[in-house]
């Protein structure tokens, strides 16, 4: 009777442990991608806060264009009490209205609030005041958007 002997190589008894991944290394990959998309994360946050003030910023110009063929149409600026809506909808007494200068009607700002407008403005005493209360919504705070500059 033969006895077959097997001996396992060493090359195959470390195969056979490296076959898969310890909980440490695992651990130590998860710990690694958490660094990174928060990374990532806080990156395009700043980005999206950026996009959403040149969005206003680009807004505030089209407005600006609106207002200015009213002007040249009307021979005035909408009132205070017209309003945006008067680049919408045809104001009460106003003869040579020029028709719908806003496709998609007045829209919110980027933060979901009314724009402000005023005419005559206290700073644009000629013209009009147009402005957004910014990220926070509120008047002040070094965020707002608006048509005139602080040296007015």
């Amino acid at each position: 009777m033969t006895r077959k002997v097997t001996m396992t190589s060493p090359v195959r008894r470390r195969s056979r442990r490296a076959g898969g991944f310890s909980i440490l290394e695992l651990l130590l990959v998860l710990v690694i991608l958490s660094i990174l998309a928060g990374i990532v994360g806080v990156k395009f946050a700043g980005q999206s806060a950026d996009a959403k003030i040149k969005a206003a910023q680009a807004q505030l110009t089209e407005f600006g264009t609106a207002l200015d063929t009213y002007e040249i149409k009307t021979g005035g600026y909408p009132t205070t009490q017209q309003g945006l809506d008067a680049l919408v909808s045809q104001p009460a007494g106003v003869e040579d209205w020029p028709g719908r200068l806003l496709s998609k009607g007045v829209p919110k700002d980027q933060w979901g609030n009314d724009w402000q407008y005023s005419s005559p403005g206290s700073h644009n005493s000629d013209t009009y005041d147009l402005f957004s209360y910014g990220p926070d919504g509120q008047p002040g705070g070094g965020d707002d958007i608006t048509n005139w500059t602080d040296e007015n």
